[in-house]
């Protein structure tokens, strides 16, 4: 038994796992949507699982809801709000609370955003991946560059000011060029946040089993340096491996997973994770496939987990670091002694193994040096 903690921040993740089509490089949860999307089945399902969740808030305020998948704005503004408004009923709310809801430029109708952001959401996470043409038909995407840039004017119309663009880097057959292009288009749309990431080939991917021409290790180096000092220079903070935010709009969810606070999951396939007053932590998993997780609320049992775990203390030194080491200010040992419930002595020889390798420095707070940021894996190895 760990050390009984403090309230940690909880946040609510909502997955809705269909999408128009599946992109080849997708390894989510995510499912071609059927010819009927089952819109209010889904949503009463949800409802009922977030009644299950109600006991594991433990009296705290949600600090953030992020609506994943899939591709949530497949779903109407009057299916979100009457999500939004069942939270509200089971859950108190931050007064500052962020409510994100990922779109895809080619599934939100003119009027939707309008209708999302009277539902509740503050901020919309728009799935880019790119601004060219040829590369975004590489990628199996159902929009083009110019719908993007138009989704992002139907976000400001409609009142939300808090976007983050998606975009990836290392596409088939991309030069530096063109990933500094797809930066540059997406400065000049003003968001409030960028998540920038290395396309990789995941297992169970159509990309995996059937690689494109990817550029070489050098070219990604130079794509990652030259982006990297480009957002620097346009006044983007590089706050996490592949986040950069303006000031003071990190994504609180995201940093809420980094910190190792607790979390929520409802809807197929979402995970979450719950400290006990005991100290005792809990991850638990719903039923992965939309077919089982509605078959759960049919049965009117509405049993939708599919399993639970309970980490020991080598698992949990090991995740909150491969957490924590994604974000790029220092870490404070007591942020470990507060999150985990045990004592930051146990840390000691690992990271001192990693100092001796050059890979971090540590007295009271962790700092991996430049090396290390190159190499998080091989710090995460220690644990």
């Amino acid at each position: 038994m760990n050390t009984p903690l403090s309230p940690l921040p909880l946040s609510l993740y909502v997955h809705i796992p269909w999408c128009v089509r599946k992109c080849p490089y997708c390894d989510f949860n995510s499912h071609q949507q059927p010819e009927q999307l089952p819109e209010k089945e889904y949503i009463h399902a949800l409802l009922a699982d977030l009644n299950n969740e109600v006991a594991h808030a433990q009296g705290r305020p949600l600090i953030s809801i992020f609506i994943g998948g899939g591709t949530p704005s497949l779903l109407s503004g009057t299916a979100i709000g009457t999500l939004l408004d069942g939270v509200a009923k089971h859950f108190t709310l931050a007064d500052d609370i962020e409510i994100t809801l990922e779109a895809n430029p080619g599934t939100v109708e003119h009027g939707n955003f309008a209708d999302y952001q009277r539902a509740g959401v503050n901020r919309i996470s728009l799935g880019a991946q790119s601004f060219q043409d040829d590369k975004l038909a590489r990628l199996g995407r159902i929009h083009c560059a110019q719908e993007a840039i138009h989704a992002i004017e139907k976000i400001r119309r409609a009142g939300i000011d808090n976007i983050n663009i998606d975009l990836m880097f290392g596409l088939p057959e991309q030069r530096v060029d063109d990933a500094l292009s797809d930066l540059n288009t997406a400065i000049s749309l003003a968001p409030t946040h960028l998540s920038w990431y290395e396309l990789t080939l995941e297992p169970n991917t159509l990309f995996y089993h059937q690689p494109p021409p990817l550029p070489p290790d050098d070219t990604l180096a130079a794509m990652q340096a030259a982006g990297q000092a480009l957002l620097a220079d346009t006044g983007f903070q590089h706050y996490e491996v592949s986040a950069f935010s303006q000031a003071e709009r990190t994504c609180r969810h995201n940093c809420n997973y980094w910190e190792f606070g607790d979390y929520l999951g409802v809807g197929a396939g979402a995970h979450g994770k719950i400290t006990h007053p005991s100290g005792d932590i809990t991850r638990y998993w719903k039923k992965r496939s939309p077919k089982d997780y509605l078959a759960a609320y049919h049965t009117g049992e509405h049993d939708f987990i599919m399993g639970n775990t309970t980490p020991d203390a080598a698992a949990l030194q090991f995740e909150f670091m491969l957490n924590a080491l994604r974000l790029q200010m220092p870490i404070p040992l007591a942020l470990f002694e507060a999150r985990t419930g045990l004592p930051s002595s146990c840390l000691h020889d690992p990271l001192s193994r990693a100092q001796a390798q050059g890979l971090l420095t540590w007295d009271t707070e962790i700092r991996p040096t430049p090396v290390g940021r190159r190499f998080l894996n091989d710090i995460i190895n220690f644990f």
